[in-house]
């Protein structure tokens, strides 16, 4: 969702671009569909790393990568977001003296437990060119002593991709499929971070509050494998929730829009909501997304089930207040970042 959009800019100034898919995610709805949902050309290469332990996954990464680089040479490598791939392919580009630039930079959690953090400020230690989506990610990097000709703040690309897909996903067969209305009101949850579903004990306990709430509203759960695979090893209770396959994005689009209520640990679910309007309840301590607080619908409610409960019987009680959209989140980030690509490679 973020390469598609800055890869169409990139193309409509004129500049070369290859594509490496590393394989981190490789459920076939859930990233081979998005080349067709997005519009993104498929990968010049992939690496194929599959699932593993950190340190293995971005070790895999680290030797595919660097023997395409060293045969290629790019001008450039642009990374995405704060995966153990972002990280892993700023560090071989660092290391062959290839410029980095890094889309979704500054954004800090300050909970170094959290491996998106380590991989965060990795990589943004390591590029030349800071893309930044809000003005807290430019102080955090300015505070961590990067340099301010480094830093762009171009906005958030995720929203680009929404954008344009949104009026897509009003043709989404989702509701048809799971026999709903989007008028009836309905709860969406996603939920994969370790935090929240490798504790079992925590994972049973959300999972009892979603059931209290599925009790008086739908609450629509598409499972990520990894959840999935924690609830079906443990044979967990999930009462009432509808928990259904992971859906394509034009599909998850539609039912996040339309949801009365969405649960998440996401963060790019964060920032969609905040940008439909949607209430959202953020099931982690800390975000590395303020802006969709302090100018979104998100609230941070922690890992706590009976917090969760109450919040969410709060939301769906209470009457919606217009947020608004933080500044520079308009469609038009990518167009930003290609600007900038394309005079420092004048």
């Amino acid at each position: 969702m973020k390469a598609a959009p800055v890869m169409q800019a990139l193309t409509a100034i004129g500049l070369n671009q290859a594509l490496i898919h590393t394989g981190q995610h490789y459920d076939a709805v859930m990233s081979g569909q998005l080349f067709n949902q997005l519009g993104l050309q498929h990968p010049d290469i992939n690496l194929n790393v599959g699932s593993a332990t950190h340190a293995k996954q971005t070790a895999a990464v680290m030797i595919g990568l660097e023997a395409y680089l060293l045969e290629n040479r790019p001008s450039l490598l642009l990374v995405y977001g704060d995966v153990n791939s972002t990280a892993a392919a700023a560090l071989v580009a660092a290391k062959l003296q290839i410029p980095v630039g890094h889309v979704e930079a500054g954004l800090r959690s300050q909970d170094r437990s959290m491996p998106e953090e380590i991989n965060r400020i990795i990589t943004d230690c390591l590029s030349t060119l800071l893309f930044t989506p809000s003005a807290d990610a430019d102080a955090n990097l300015l505070r961590e002593g990067a340099a301010s000709e480094a830093i762009h703040r171009v906005g958030n690309v995720m929203i680009d991709s929404l954008v344009r897909c949104a009026p897509l996903a009003d043709a989404s067969r989702i509701f048809t499929d799971l026999a709903i209305s989007a008028a009836d009101p309905y709860i969406l949850v996603t939920l994969h971070r370790p935090s929240s579903v490798d504790d079992v004990v925590l994972l049973q306990a959300l999972l009892g509050s979603l059931s209290e709430l599925a009790k008086s509203v739908n609450v629509v759960f598409p499972v990520h494998p990894r959840t999935g695979a924690r609830i079906i090893s443990n044979a967990l209770n999930v009462g009432k929730v509808n928990l259904i396959e992971p859906v394509g994005y034009l599909e998850f689009l539609a039912l996040e829009r339309d949801a009365r209520l969405v649960i998440t640990d996401s963060g790019g679910v964060q920032e969609e909501t905040t940008f439909f309007g949607v209430p959202c309840l953020t099931v982690r301590d800390n975000t590395e997304r303020p802006v969709t607080i302090s100018h979104g619908t998100n609230q941070l409610i922690g890992r706590d089930p009976e917090r969760l409960l109450a919040a969410a019987t709060a939301s769906l009680n209470a009457v919606s207040k217009p947020k608004q959209r933080p500044d520079l989140w308009d469609g038009h980030a990518a167009e930003r970042i290609a600007a900038v690509v394309g005079s420092s490679l004048r």
